[in-house]
């Protein structure tokens, strides 16, 4: 995995100044390109996912196969299902992701886990009504590539502090 770049994308209800987006754009050592999603339909999302992942890679002067996408929960979701379909890229970083709606575990979004064959970082609070540390792993096992996990302990869905998310992608980006 090269990791020339990570494009970011927020949560459903929040835009490319999301604080912990700003957060990683701010404290990471690679190019980091915020976006924001205009859509909630996987195709159009995907589409344009597609196209600022080739913009990010031409002015960067890579493939964009060698950037790391992801996400904080609606935002990574959507990375995961673009990679899972086969779009290349380095790897995913998946932030409070949204394994199932609170408190509707039957609701799971992991179908296309095993689809997924790129290096995977989780970062999550171990208070996350989206998914607890147990749910995740448990899941994540279906995953084909390389699986990391981060746990930050007390945190819920929406970290209250920034510097352990960038500290974990930080480590994880470096040791690749």
């Amino acid at each position: 995995m090269s990791g020339t770049g990570l494009l970011i994308t927020p949560g459903a209800s929040a835009d490319r100044d999301n604080r912990t987006l700003v957060a990683l754009d701010d404290g990471l050592d690679v190019p980091v390109e915020r976006i924001t999603i205009r859509s909630r339909a996987v195709a159009k999302v995907h589409a344009q996912l597609r196209e600022d992942m080739a913009g990010f890679a031409e002015r960067l002067g890579v493939e964009a196969s060698s950037l790391l996408i992801g996400g904080r929960s609606f935002g990574g979701r959507m990375c995961s299902l673009l990679a899972a379909a086969g779009d290349e890229v380095a790897g995913l970083v998946l932030l409070s992701y949204p394994l199932h709606p609170p408190g509707k575990p039957d609701k799971l979004r992991v179908e296309h886990f095993p689809q997924i064959t790129v290096p995977t970082l989780f970062v999550s609070g171990t208070k996350d009504p989206f998914g607890t540390p147990d749910e995740i792993r448990h899941h994540a096992e279906a995953i084909a590539g390389s699986v990391d996990f981060v746990w930050i302990e007390g945190q819920a869905h929406s970290p209250r502090d920034d510097a352990p998310v960038v500290e974990a992608v930080a480590d994880w980006i470096s040791r690749r």
